[in-house]
């Protein structure tokens, strides 16, 4: 199972490598099915493309280009240009297809399509005004980088079912501790 706490699905997509700064970060993206579960949990393709190896490997090149991006346009950096130069290539291709039907809508495509989707979103929210509500969890383990959009502009963590609790209760635990020494 996937996770989706991001806000978007590029930055749902990065975050497929857990805890990057751990010594063994969690690789989600570990064989092509997982990729092809990624693409039909995040709603991005109603149907799995039946990606290979190839194409997995592809896709975490993206991944880490997008990961690149986002941490320099974080970081107020310049964007590093081999990361853009394989986002930008990517953003060409073909979007997934979308379909209306009296079923309702259907959303089909290859692994390039659906990498092509993602970094056209990175290309519009990087490259836009939304830009300036990427945020980096809280949590020191945790690396997942996502869009502010609460009122205040004062989200502390990913996810609040995750990070937050987590955050959290170690307070809590931390302050019984101190109160019972």
């Amino acid at each position: 199972m996937h996770a989706f706490p991001c806000g978007t699905p590029f930055l749902d997509f990065v975050g497929t490598l857990r805890a990057r700064r751990n010594a063994e970060p969690t690789e989600m993206l570990a064989s092509p099915q997982a990729l092809d579960d990624w693409f039909v949990e995040s709603g991005l393709m109603d149907v799995a493309p039946g990606a290979d190896h190839a194409e997995l490997a592809t896709a975490v090149s993206l991944r880490e280009a997008l990961y690149s991006v986002t941490a320099a346009a974080l970081a107020k950096e310049p964007l590093p240009a081999d990361a853009l130069a394989e986002v930008n290539r990517q953003a060409t291709g073909l979007p997934v297809q979308v379909q209306l039907s009296d079923e309702g809508t259907t959303r089909t495509g290859s692994v390039s399509q659906g990498l092509a989707t993602l970094a056209r979103e990175a290309v519009e929210i990087v490259g836009g005004a939304e830009a300036d509500l990427l945020r980096e969890c809280s949590r020191p383990e945790c690396t997942q980088t996502y869009l502010d959009r609460s009122r205040g502009r004062r989200r502390e963590w990913c996810a609040m079912e995750t990070c937050g609790n987590r955050v959290k209760a170690a307070a809590y635990r931390a302050r019984r501790r101190s109160q019972n020494a």
